[in-house]
């Protein structure tokens, strides 16, 4: 089972405005310290169908905010995404298309692609979730290692970040289980599968379902 990290293994981005930043970016940690500057420009310039929702704020067309959700600029919210009650954009933030983030979810320097499900008490941040990737109930992506050094992410190769936050990365089509904490630097493969309360650490294998650290298996 390869444990595949770099962006085309990961992500199919048909999203028009960022395909060029996938595209462009070998690693997908390549594209964190690049999605401030782009939140910003396209939220300047603006995009066809899209509203300037407040100054630094793009939304698309048939978007939900409920009053009690928080956005802080630069954001770029997709068309029919729904921010529920609590949600909260921290900023540097773009979220394609027909997205739920949900109560108590919290959003920080990250893009999330087409179809993206985060619906209850979930923190990203530093982090990529590619279409379709869930994260259930209380799922946390940790950014911060707690000696406070440079992200390492451990796969079949070392690979170092240079950066000292650095979340998750989430394959298309990947879905995480209720109260699982993901460490700094972890990549779940495309289409894989993870049980409730677990701790993910490293990169785990695409079409897998991850039972456990030390129980993986390939979906059949």
């Amino acid at each position: 089972m390869n444990k595949l990290v770099k962006t085309k293994e990961l992500f199919d981005c048909s999203i028009p405005h960022l395909t060029s930043l996938f595209d462009e970016c070998e690693y997908p940690w390549h594209i964190l310290p690049k999605i401030k500057e782009l939140a910003k420009k396209l939220t300047e310039e603006g995009l066809p169908g899209y509203t300037l929702y407040a100054e630094g704020i793009l939304i698309g067309e048939n978007v939900k905010i409920s009053k009690n959700a928080t956005i802080e600029p630069p954001a770029v919210i997709g068309h029919g995404t729904q921010l529920r009650p609590g949600a909260y954009i921290r900023g540097n933030v773009i979220i394609g298309s027909n997205c739920v983030i949900g109560n108590s979810t919290e959003l920080k320097n990250c893009i999330l692609l087409d179809g993206v499900q985060a619906p209850h008490y979930n923190y990203i941040g530093d982090s990529i979730l590619g279409n379709r990737a869930h994260t259930g109930a209380g799922v946390i992506c940790s950014n911060l290692k707690s000696d406070r050094s440079d992200v390492v992410i451990h796969g079949e190769a070392d690979h170092h970040t240079d950066l000292r936050k650095v979340g998750a990365f989430l394959g298309d089509g990947s879905d995480i289980g209720c109260n699982s904490v993901l460490n700094p630097g972890t990549v779940v493969g495309k289409n894989t599968a993870v049980y409730p309360l677990t701790s993910l650490r490293g990169v785990y294998p695409a079409d897998c379902i991850v039972k456990s650290t030390d129980n993986i298996i390939k979906k059949i």
